[in-house]
């Protein structure tokens, strides 16, 4: 039971990448072929391609550093420190997680409009760090959870300031659960449709608008053959992403 679950996970992004060979334009086999490979690094028809996904990883990128920071510092505060309305504060945290992402796009499309500022990139940017904070607030606060309190103690007996105790005491323990939220911040960037449809302004088309464009429109000059292969370059990307995180996070806590 478990490996059908697997498999009918999979088969999508088997296809996927089986069909990224295809040298036909449709979904008939029509033999191997790395036709499309070649029209997406070489061809000026994927120019708009990866100028689209230019957009998805800069956004990405940068509102997943920016939600990482500000969701690290506030989950250290809301963790570790007493202070008025604390649960009302964490109870604010986690509603965006709750609420349907339309709700989120209209009500940050209507709040740019209000405040008179363009929908653009920059309001695409915006808009990700406000849901990825609640996320990787969660992620790092899991990952607090487990830390003892009296190695904080010890080392403000042993006359760290709190400065000192959160870079060298805080921040390594909670080093994999910060590199978890990061990433996990990244992939909910790159994939966001929803809100970003929202928020995005003209020549602000990130991958996921511009391939629901492309497909909808049934646009004759980037098959979808082409865009199965840049699928696969994500793809093999975000695992070796993955893989390198992961043996970042090995070797700090093994050389220690």
């Amino acid at each position: 039971m478990f490996m059908s679950v697997i498999i009918f996970l999979y088969m999508p992004l088997v296809i996927l990448v089986a069909y990224s060979f295809n040298a036909g334009r449709t979904m008939a086999w029509e033999g191997f072929s790395l036709h499309w490979y070649s029209e997406l690094f070489f061809s000026t028809r994927s120019e708009r391609l990866w100028m689209s996904f230019r957009n998805s990883a800069v956004v990405a990128l940068t509102s997943a550093t920016v939600s990482t920071i500000i969701g690290t510092l506030g989950a250290i505060g809301l963790y570790w420190y007493k202070f008025r309305c604390k649960k009302a504060i964490q109870v604010a945290t986690y509603i965006p997680m709750l609420v349907p992402e339309i709700i989120i796009g209209v009500s940050l499309m209507m709040l740019f409009v209000r405040i008179s500022l363009p929908l653009s990139l920059i309001t695409v940017f915006i808009a990700h760090i406000t849901f990825n904070i609640p996320f990787v607030l969660l992620v790092v606060m899991a990952r607090l959870e487990s830390f003892d309190y009296t190695i904080i103690e010890a080392a403000h007996d042993l006359g760290a300031s709190e400065v000192k105790a959160l870079t060298k005491v805080i921040l390594p323990v909670a080093f994999p659960g910060i590199i978890s939220a990061f990433l996990i911040a990244v992939t909910l960037s790159l994939e966001d449709f929803v809100i970003t449809f929202f928020v995005a302004g003209p020549g602000a088309s990130t991958l996921p608008l511009y391939i629901h464009s492309t497909i909808t429109r049934s646009n004759p000059d980037v098959p979808t053959m082409l865009i199965n292969a840049l699928s696969l370059v994500v793809i093999a990307g975000t695992v070796v992403l993955a893989l390198l995180s992961r043996n970042v996070v090995k070797y700090m806590f093994q050389s220690k």
